[in-house]
């Protein structure tokens, strides 16, 4: 019993770095009605970004989650005027052909640059051991920083002009505009933070397990599972429904092979689709 526990809070930890993944493709959907297929890509440079500066700099991996913050900010800048400022309005399978595209052109890249062997961070933080049990270090730090910086995204968002300048194109647009606010460079901004959240996962992960320029393909998968629970622009609520998906992966990893754990979720992500289609945090508070 005290061996599912452990796992259950393994799951957890690791369940807070897939909120944070989910937050920021929850935000752009929420936001720009615009699906990012650009998001798995974004992870994956975001593990191969905390790999760079780890080598560079060979100082507390978790530091360096700044300077990978700062340059996911940048490249959701530059992705969103070469790629999604065009489509905004259109439908969305527009919004999905244009970012699949540069999904597809970073996978390339990355693939020439790093090929897809795995890599992985050596940074290892001493574990806390409560009885028998040893919880790795990584773990709790990662856990730590995604709940701080979804804290923070979520301060942002409720106390500060350009964060209530979000919520307001994102409830009505037209209105917003004729209250002087620049939706474009709202748009733009709020992308640009969902790209930075991608990034900052990326390199959480990178720093628990060995990775590819693949990898990221499958945390966005997970994201998609992670939005539909918490429901459409409701980026503290996927942080929580990160949450809760890692406590289930943890609570059945000790009862059944790791490869049916997909199915499990996309059990649950048809189930909640079905029964809850604007989330369950909406359902709740409706």
């Amino acid at each position: 019993m005290s061996g599912i526990l452990a796992s259950m809070i393994d799951g957890l930890l690791i369940g807070s770095v897939y909120g944070l993944a989910a937050m920021g493709l929850s935000l752009i959907w929420g936001v720009m009605d615009v699906i990012n297929l650009t998001h798995g890509a974004v992870i994956a440079l975001g593990m191969f970004g905390m790999y760079i500066l780890f080598a560079a700099f060979p100082v507390n991996a978790y530091l360096l989650l700044l300077p990978v913050i700062a340059a996911g900010l940048l490249l959701g800048l530059l992705i969103y005027w070469i790629s999604v400022h065009w489509v905004i309005g259109r439908s969305q399978l527009s919004s999905l052909l244009s970012t699949f595209a540069v999904n597809m052109m970073i996978i390339g890249i990355g693939t020439a640059i790093w090929s897809t062997s795995p890599y992985n961070v050596n940074f290892t933080l001493r574990g806390i051991t409560v009885g028998a049990y040893t919880f790795d270090g990584n773990h709790l730090a990662a856990a730590g920083a995604a709940v701080i910086i979804g804290l923070a995204l979520e301060l942002f968002l409720y106390r500060t002009r350009p964060g209530k300048a979000i919520r307001a194109v994102a409830d009505n647009r037209e209105a917003a505009e004729l209250m002087g606010i620049s939706s474009t460079m709202v748009l733009a901004l709020a992308f640009a933070i969902g790209i930075a959240l991608a990034a900052a996962s990326g390199a959480l992960v990178s720093t628990l397990f060995p990775f590819t320029i693949l990898s990221g393909a499958g945390y966005q998968m997970k994201s998609f599972v992670v939005t539909v629970l918490a429901g459409l622009g409701k980026p503290f609520g996927a942080l929580v429904a990160g949450v809760l998906l890692g406590l289930l992966e943890g609570a059945v990893t000790p009862f059944i092979a790791v490869s049916w754990i997909p199915l499990i979720e996309f059990g649950l992500f048809v189930v909640v689709l079905v029964a809850f289609p604007k989330g369950i945090f909406t359902r709740a508070t409706a």
